[in-house]
C-alpha cells in the first residue's frame, strides 16, 4: 500500500465525534459542571427531542440497545414460554434479547433481494404455530433500509403477535414516508458508537405510541421503582446515563444531513460498480435507505475482502454466520436465502468522515480485485 493513501475502514466513530467536535465538547462540559450524571435534565430533553424526530409519541432512554429490545418484549408481555419471530441474518444481540425474557426464538426467512424479514415467510411461520405461542415479531431494519412494515404489521396483527422493531441500523429510515420506529407496538434503538446516531459510549432507547409499555419500561429500567428504593417489580439498572444523551442531544440536530451524505456516497458506489460481478444493494420501492452500511454481495468474499485490506481498505462482514448457526444459539432449522446471504455479504467504507475521493478509491479497488 502507497504511504500516501490513509487507511479507510467501513465505519469510523471518531470521525462523527470530530465532525460535531465543538458541540460535544460543549455537551460534556454542560453535565459535568452540572453535577447530575444519572436522569436528569439532559436525559429527559434528549428523549422528547429524539422522539419528535422520529414522529413517535414517546421514548425511554435505556442502557443499550440490546437491553431496549429486552425491556421493550417484557413490557409487551413477553417471557418464559412465549416465542419470538425474528430473523437470523442479524446481530446475536437481538436474539440474546428475546432469550434473556426466557422466551425461545423462531427464525423467519428473508427476501432475497432486500435480505429483510419476508412478509410471506412470516405469514407461514405464524400459521404453523398452532399452539399460538409467538407472541411478538421482531423486525430488524438491517443496513438502514425498513422492512415491509405494513405487511408485516397486518400479518402480525391478524395472528394476535405483538410487532417491536429493531431499529439500531435505521435511525431516520422510512416507509411510505413513516419512519422506521413508528410502525409496530414499541421500536428499539441502539446509539452504539458507529451507528449512524452514535453516542460515545453504549446508549439506547425505547419508542413507541403504548403509553402503558412505554411507562413499564421505565420501570423496568431502574429496578422497578415507582418509589425510590421501593421495588414494584424486578427490574434492573439500565440506564442511559447524562453525558451521553448530552452528547446524542448535540448529535441529533446533525443526523438528517449525515443521512444525505450517506446517501450521496451510496448513490456513487452504485454507479462506479454498475455492471461489475458484485451483487448491488436493491432499495425498496417507497422506502427511504439511511445507509448505515454500504453492503454488497460476492461469493468471492474473502478474496475481495484480502485485496482491499492489502490496498488499506477495511471492510466489515455483517453478519457472517447465521445465529441458529452459532454454537451458542444452535437449532434444527435451516433458511437458505439467510445462509446464502451470510456467506456473500460485506461492507464496503460509507460514513460521513468518507470523501468522494475515498468512495472512487474503494470503488476502484473492488472493479480492479474482481
Amino acid at each position: 500500500m502507497p504511504d500516501t493513501l490513509r487507511q479507510l475502514y467501513s465505519a469510523d466513530p471518531k470521525a462523527g465525534y470530530l465532525a460535531a467536535k465543538a458541540e460535544i465538547d460543549a455537551a460534556v462540559a454542560r453535565v459535568l459542571a452540572s453535577g447530575t450524571y444519572i436522569h436528569g435534565r439532559e436525559l429527559a430533553a434528549f428523549e422528547s427531542e429524539f422522539a419528535a424526530f422520529l414522529g413517535a409519541r414517546g421514548c425511554a432512554g435505556v442502557a443499550n440497545g440490546t437491553d431496549a429490545i429486552e425491556l421493550a418484549l417484557r413490557a409487551l408481555g413477553i417471557g418464559a414460554g412465549d416465542r419470538v419471530a425474528t430473523v437470523a441474518n442479524t446481530v446475536t444481540a437481538t436474539v440474546a434479547a428475546i432469550v434473556a425474557t426466557g422466551a425461545e426464538p423462531v427464525f423467519v426467512e428473508i427476501e432475497s433481494d432486500t435480505m429483510l424479514m419476508d412478509a410471506r415467510a412470516l405469514e407461514v411461520v405464524l400459521r404453523a404455530d398452532t399452539e399460538r405461542r409467538i407472541k411478538a415479531v421482531v423486525p430488524v431494519h438491517l443496513y438502514g433500509q425498513a422492512c415491509d412494515m405494513p405487511e408485516i404489521v397486518a400479518v402480525a396483527l391478524a395472528h394476535g403477535a405483538k410487532v417491536l422493531e429493531d431499529c439500531a441500523q435505521a435511525h431516520g429510515a422510512t416507509v411510505s414516508g413513516r419512519t422506521a420506529g413508528t410502525w409496530g407496538d414499541l421500536a428499539a434503538f441502539s446509539f452504539y458508537p458507529t451507528k449512524n446516531l452514535g453516542a460515545l459510549g453504549d446508549g439506547g432507547a425505547v419508542v413507541g405510541g403504548d403509553a402503558g409499555a412505554l411507562e413499564r419500561v421505565r420501570l423496568l429500567r431502574q429496578y422497578g421503582w415507582r418509589t425510590r428504593y421501593v421495588s414494584d417489580e424486578h427490574g434492573r439498572n439500565s440506564r442511559l446515563d447524562e453525558l451521553q444523551a448530552a452528547i446524542l442531544r448535540a448529535r441529533l440536530p446533525r443526523l438528517a444531513a449525515e443521512n444525505a451524505y450517506r446517501a450521496q456516497f451510496a448513490a456513487r458506489y452504485l454507479e462506479l460498480l454498475a455492471g461489475t460481478p458484485v451483487r448491488l444493494p436493491v432499495v425498496a420501492a417507497g422506502r427511504t435507505h439511511v445507509w448505515h452500511q454500504f453492503v454488497v454481495r460476492t461469493a468471492k468474499r474473502e478474496a475481495l475482502r484480502a485485496a482491499l485490506e492489502a490496498q488499506g481498505i477495511f471492510c466489515g462482514v455483517l453478519y457472517p454466520v447465521p445465529i441458529y448457526r452459532q454454537p451458542g444459539y444452535a437449532g434444527d432449522v435451516a433458511r437458505p436465502l439467510t445462509e446464502k446471504a451470510c456467506a456473500e455479504v460485506i461492507s464496503l467504507p460509507l460514513h460521513p468522515g468518507l470523501t468522494v475521493a475515498d468512495v472512487e478509491r474503494v470503488a476502484a479497488a473492488v472493479r480492479a480485485a474482481l
